[in-house]
């Protein structure tokens, strides 16, 4: 049987969202029900679905994470964002409040529109792989910013490949078998990055938080950049990185950037 749901359709720099409040109505999607509903033509259209649901710890809320081609997703930056303005509307208003994600407990402080959210820890860099592609051997790095990310570094992100090279990339045996994200970085004279990235469930897309982290924190470790690093996305909007350095590790990541409300509807599941 089919039942009309209430949803809000939000953006964090390009990068949109369809939430629902779940903790009631205990909504289990199936994948058809999730790129249904994330279909620009034929559903509301966003890059992935965040459910708001119970905490299963002693975290305010907890959220429930599907990429646009329905698989679920361990930690979206830009995708926070939203969630904790959302989650915000249920809390009395309160300018700080904490998530269950499958990366971690998220963080979150809030100032109107812009939203700041605390990244897990990175994991597992590297530095200076060598790995074979159709355009030859590239050096790759990478980080696990709550999700895997490969850093490519580009003269001019504007002409990257992103959408082939980025799809071979993502697939990339040297990545399996969970593959990767794959970012597109341009460094500019300013010191600051853009970055256009190929998310995996995806596809390209005008934003991804966790992988603006990534590439700050790359370009942080091989060009000895202070804290708070800029990135501008694919979307014009620029999202802050800021981190702790100690040697070689980073601590306290923390990204800051836009969440907004869209518009609120019903739609039928």
């Amino acid at each position: 049987m089919r039942v009309l749901v209430d949803f809000t359709k939000m953006n964090g720099a390009g990068n949109d969202f369809v939430l629902i409040d779940n903790r009631e109505i205990g909504l289990q999607l199936t994948t058809e029900q999730i790129q249904k509903i994330c279909h620009r033509q034929r559903g509301v259209g966003a890059d992935g679905i965040l459910l708001l649901r119970l905490a299963k710890g002693n975290a305010d809320f907890g959220w429930d994470f599907f990429n646009q081609d329905g698989s679920e997703g361990e930690m979206c930056g830009n995708g926070a964002r939203c969630f904790a303005r959302f989650a915000q509307r249920h809390l009395d208003e309160r300018k700080a409040l904490s998530f269950e994600t499958l990366a971690g407990v998220i963080e979150a402080r809030l100032d109107s529109e812009s939203v700041t959210v605390g990244l897990t820890p990175p994991q597992n860099f590297r530095i200076g792989d060598r790995i074979g592609t159709s355009s030859g051997e590239l050096e790759i790095h990478s980080v696990n910013t709550g999700v895997p990310h490969a850093v490519l570094f580009v003269d001019d992100a504007d002409t990257a490949m992103v959408s082939e090279l980025g799809r071979e990339i993502r697939h990339h045996d040297h990545y399996a078998p969970s593959g990767t994200n794959v970012n597109f970085v341009q460094r500019n004279g300013d010191g600051s990055i853009r970055v256009r990235t190929y998310e995996r469930g995806v596809g390209e897309t005008l934003a991804c938080g966790t992988a603006a982290a990534a590439a700050a924190l790359i370009t942080a470790k091989l060009d000895e950049c202070g804290s708070p690093l800029s990135v501008r996305v694919l979307g014009g909007d620029d999202l802050a990185v800021a981190f702790e350095r100690d040697g070689d590790a980073f601590a306290n990541v923390q990204l800051t950037g836009p969440a907004e409300f869209v518009y609120s509807g019903q739609i039928e599941i």
